[in-house]
């Protein structure tokens, strides 16, 4: 139900944050839609939680909270000037935790959608990977998770959340 909603704002703020990355955005400036993101995000999570009848429904609340919990990370790190660090690590944690669901997602799918979302997570975990190398463990690029940031934004969430939203999936 919230699918196109949570599509379009992973893809503006992954947009945005591809764009900050790359120094074209000042970081006091990112910490707004990133709180904008979690704050979505947030609410999304209390009204799937809340809507739940069985442990199994609160998979979508708990991966969005992932989603969420991550935003707020990134613009408490920028309102405090952090290193980064402790995001890398959850990072890490979130990589792991979201790679399982491309097999959920491919399990379930029901069409070409199903199988373009079981691609999203994988590229998805795999961006949360780049953070946990660049930020826990200080050996990544950040050129490459910069565009790999701006590509996930727009082919993983801004595109196909204005598809979505605009009623043109089956």
């Amino acid at each position: 139900m919230f699918m196109g909603l949570s599509l379009l704002v992973v893809g503006v703020v992954l947009c945005l944050n591809g764009i900050w990355q790359m120094g074209r955005i000042q970081d006091r400036e990112i910490i707004l839609i990133n709180t904008v993101a979690a704050l979505v995000f947030f609410a999304i999570v209390l009204l799937i939680a809340l809507a739940a009848r069985q442990p199994a429904d609160l998979l979508d609340a708990g991966m969005t909270l992932l989603f969420g919990t991550t935003y707020l990370w990134v613009a408490y790190n920028r309102a405090i000037a952090s290193s980064g660090e402790g995001l890398g690590w959850f990072s890490g944690f979130v990589a792991l935790t979201a790679a399982p669901m491309v097999l959920q997602v491919l399990s379930q799918a029901n069409g070409l959608f199903d199988v373009w979302l079981a691609v999203c997570w994988a590229a998805w975990s795999g961006l949360w990977f780049l953070y946990f190398l660049n930020l826990a463990l200080r050996r990544g690029s950040p050129w490459l998770t910069a565009r790999a940031t701006l590509l996930c934004g727009i082919f993983t969430g801004w595109l196909p959340g204005l598809v979505v939203l605009h009623g043109l999936t089956s």
